[in-house]
């Protein structure tokens, strides 16, 4: 007679699942990027009663709006013509994950949307890496517009993408934000696209060592990925001391993805955000439809709430599916020394760029790989003692002629401001731009002003 009680599973952490398939949205009928990634996700989380299991639910999202987007990105020729419905409505749901956390309704929130947006840069003049807007960075500019610290300091932020492509776009964002670290563990640029996130990027010149790449090398495994996380992210997330803690959680990374070379399973992918432990997750790459993202979101969502992913088995599985060679250990392990060392004592200037006339500059040549467009930049922050500084970017591609873009950082100094104001009105009345864009990051309300022209 077997006597064993069975415990019935209950959520540790109360989890928030936020889904949306995007069903009207796909680059093309057999792209990587389109509907059924999220579809079998969806059967698979069903058929394995995730839903039942008390303290972990799913909820609805509510798109963002055109303003909530102008709020990140300076959309060029317009924010209308960047951003579909589906960009609105995956933007949304990583906003609705983030209420649910700052709210307190749910201590754990996984925003499953798509498209994907961690390459999409401040300037979007369209789709490069499958992405147009960025969902993370609306989705922090929107808790820091609505949820300041009870203190009146910055929010800190941390973001750590695991995606296996580096994170272009969140780096650009974010690389002269001082409140923000920006951390990004994907294969080494020299093997994969989009061929940058090495570790002498450390940032802009008002938030040097606020951007961590760990460029890992190819055939990574589950045991790579989590010395990566014990050894270089958790300390220094420990030295940052982060309010929230965001995971860009690509799951290209794993060993059956068919665009990138790394090992990562199921489990290991479980046990990598585990260790972690973020407050919200956002889905961001993963293109093994099947084999791979219905079981690494159910690793997710369990390690989310708190409960264990030793259960999960993955169809295609093997032990030589995530064995990882001795170089390849020992590569990482000098590696993570290195990252360490660099945010500990990052570098007394930018890797990029140059100083002239107390902005620095850098010059940047960018490829829509997706709408074979070509855009250059000319990027410049004023290197003030008081703040950040302010941000100008001239930028021109095939689709829009020159336009300038200016960015007055949240909590700009006076001078700050007051140049970007002046910049604006002067460029406005000299006629030599297409556009001229100004986004104020202290203009808390900006995003909730409804739906904007640029």
């Amino acid at each position: 007679m077997d006597t064993r009680i069975i415990t019935p599973l209950e959520a540790r952490r109360r989890l928030g699942v936020v889904f949306f398939p995007a069903f009207d949205w796909a680059i093309s009928p057999t792209h990587p990027e389109r509907e059924e990634r999220l579809l079998y996700t969806r059967d698979q989380l069903q058929e394995e009663g995730l839903f039942d299991i008390p303290g972990i639910s799913e909820h609805r999202l509510t798109p963002a709006t055109f303003a909530r987007i102008e709020r990140v990105h300076f959309c060029l020729p317009s924010v209308r013509a960047v951003c579909t419905d589906s960009h609105l409505a995956a933007a949304g749901g990583a906003i609705t994950a983030a209420r649910l956390v700052m709210e307190k309704k749910e201590d754990k929130a996984f925003a499953l949307v798509r498209p994907p947006g961690h390459h999409a840069m401040r300037v979007s003049h369209g789709n490069r890496g499958f992405c147009n807007v960025n969902n993370e960075a609306v989705m922090v500019e929107y808790i820091r517009d609505h949820y300041p610290h009870p203190e009146g300091r910055p929010l800190r932020i941390a973001i750590v993408d695991t995606d296996v492509h580096h994170g272009d776009g969140s780096q650009d964002i974010f690389w002269n934000d001082p409140h923000t670290l920006f951390i990004s563990l994907h294969q080494d640029g020299r093997t994969l696209y989009p061929g940058t996130g090495f570790p002498q990027e450390c940032g802009g010149p008002g938030a040097l060592g606020r951007t961590i790449n760990i460029p890992l090398p190819p055939e990574t495994a589950d045991a790579g990925y989590l010395y990566a996380v014990t050894h270089a992210v958790l300390p220094i997330l420990e030295d940052f001391k982060p309010d929230i803690i965001i995971n860009s959680a690509g799951q290209d990374n794993h060993f059956s993805d068919p665009l990138a070379n790394m090992k990562l399973s199921a489990q290991g992918y479980a046990a990598l955000n585990a260790a972690l432990n973020p407050h919200i997750a956002v889905l961001e790459g993963g293109y093994s439809i099947r084999g791979a993202l219905p079981y690494v979101n159910l690793g997710i969502c369990l390690a989310l709430a708190g409960l264990p992913a030793d259960d999960i088995r993955e169809p295609e599985w093997t032990p030589e599916a995530e064995r990882q060679s001795d170089r390849v250990s020992e590569y990482i392990a000098r590696l993570c020394d290195a990252v360490v060392e660099l945010y500990r004592h990052p570098p007394t200037q930018p890797e990029e760029g140059r100083e002239d006339h107390g902005w620095w500059v850098r010059n940047k040549h960018i490829f829509y790989d997706t709408d074979m467009l070509r855009e250059g930049q000319t990027e410049a922050w004023r290197l003030c003692p008081d703040c950040s500084g302010l941000g100008r970017i001239e930028t021109a591609s095939e689709r829009v002629a020159r336009s300038l873009c200016l960015l007055i950082p949240r909590h700009a100094c006076p001078r700050c401001r007051e140049e970007g104001l002046r910049l604006a009105r002067e460029a406005q009345r000299s006629g030599r731009y297409a556009h001229v864009l100004l986004l104020d990051g202290d203009d808390a309300a900006a995003g909730d002003r409804g739906d904007q022209e640029s």
